[in-house]
């Protein structure tokens, strides 16, 4: 079977199983599954149940559940309310004031809890609400928390990077340490931005703001545990204390004591953790397993390889390359979910970024960008659906107007970290 056949075949499963309403993983099973069939007949079926048992049996992969399990420990422990009264004081006198305390908030938060949606509701129930009532204009408030939801997937822990990496065989921890200097660069660029708009619009924030409704926390009892449970599994695997899986393990561990500490650790709250970890970890395990399935189709059947050979004979610049991948990736995060789109897209593009020179730890911090990219454009940025399930007398084009601003920042700061790859590379290099 050639090239062009093999490609038409892989397209119509994928194309046509996603148009009739399959179920992403499945689609992706199916498409991996046809490619074997048609070259090889049943032949290599049996294969199949090696690569389903060694992923749903990897160590690596076990973190997923573990760091799904210690976001939810910190969601239905009712940490939220108290982590944001203690982070607000802090911003009350820099320009923007709560809408910069939106920023730090979600990118800590979304980096425990693993999840930007989880982020924004839950954030976002509490700033709006208060913003509202102080008179923050809306279209200040819902960009904020729309981008910053995003930015904890950057932050480590983040359960796409470990999906990236099992796909790729790339070091879990090295691209951990990646995403950090990245993720902080770029909630400093939000909040230059939200400081210089509040600057030259003042209407959009308050003359004065009143105490409100919400509680005056305190830093050190109420935002520091949060803080410090991030910092705790970061240096933890940074100085080679513990592997990521075993980082999961501790942070889970600590989000329960925490969760204790505040007194929100209920019979309840632990039944809801453990059957929301269950069900999301089913999910994303689900998902990856058919991926790697489609990946193995890919490796056999020799299409990825011939995909490498072909783009590098065609002689394209990196720079002209790296940008119709991204206009390509830009266009795709508009009608699929992040993560589908990494576990569509990696068994394809991986071979020819590496063969024209790319790093591997770089390029998974690039498809970081385009998921948070993904997340809060139109029509499927599932923040901008989030918000508006907060907001439902909002239309989600004012929504997704708001974002807009944040989503040329990303964009910017891609291209800026194409430009300086050390902005990624430094810091996994340095801990080599």
């Amino acid at each position: 079977m050639s090239l062009t056949e093999l490609g038409i075949l892989y397209g119509a499963v994928l194309l046509g199983c996603l148009v009739g309403g399959v179920y992403i993983g499945v689609a992706m099973g199916l498409a991996g599954v046809a490619g074997i069939t048609a070259l090889f007949g049943t032949a290599l079926w049996p294969s199949l149940a090696d690569v389903v048992w060694n992923n749903a049996t990897s160590f690596s992969l076990i973190a997923i559940p573990l760091f799904i399990l210690m976001g939810e420990l910190i969601l239905q422990g009712g940490i939220a309310n108290r982590f944001y009264a203690g982070l607000a004081p802090w911003f009350r006198k820099v320009p923007g004031g709560l809408a910069q305390t939106n920023i730090a908030g979600c990118a800590v938060f979304s980096a425990v809890c693993g999840s930007s949606v989880a982020t924004v509701l839950t954030i976002g129930s509490i700033a709006m609400k208060e913003m509202r009532q102080r008179g923050y204009k809306d279209s200040l408030t819902l960009g904020t928390l729309a981008a910053g939801g995003g930015l904890g997937i950057l932050i480590p822990p983040s359960i796409p990077m470990i999906v990236y990496a099992s796909i790729t065989n790339v070091s879990i921890i090295q691209l951990f340490m990646a995403g950090i200097v990245p993720g902080i660069l770029l909630a400093i660029l939000f909040s230059i931005f939200v400081g210089i708009r509040a600057k030259l619009d003042p209407s959009l924030v308050p003359v004065y703001e009143e105490d409100g409704g919400l509680e005056r926390g305190n830093l050190l009892r109420d935002a520091l545990p949060v803080m410090l449970l991030v910092g705790s599994v970061i240096l933890s695997m940074y100085a080679g204390i513990v592997t990521p899986t075993e980082a999961a393990a501790l942070g889970a561990l600590l989000a329960g004591v925490i969760s204790w500490f505040y007194g929100g650790l209920t019979a309840a709250s632990i039944r809801a953790s453990l059957s929301n970890a269950a069900i999301s970890s089913a999910v994303i395990m689900f998902i990856t397993i058919c991926a790697q399935i489609l990946q193995y189709g890919l490796v056999v059947t020799g299409f990825g390889k011939q995909i490498a050979e072909i783009v590098v004979a065609m002689n394209i610049g990196p720079l002209v390359f790296f940008c119709i991948l991204l206009l390509i990736y830009l266009v795709v995060g508009m009608f699929m979910d992040g993560l589908s789109v990494m576990l569509v897209t990696v068994p394809l593009v991986y071979a020819p970024m590496m063969a024209m020179g790319f790093d591997g730890i770089w390029l998974g911090i690039l498809l970081i960008f385009v998921i948070e990219l993904s997340a809060i454009t139109p029509p499927v940025g599932l923040n901008l659906f989030a918000l508006q399930s907060i907001s439902p007398e909002t239309p989600l084009a004012r929504i997704a107007w708001s974002s807009a601003p944040y989503c040329a920042i990303v964009l910017g700061f891609a291209f800026l970290c194409y430009a300086f790859p050390q902005i990624v590379l430094w810091l996994p290099q340095t801990m080599r």
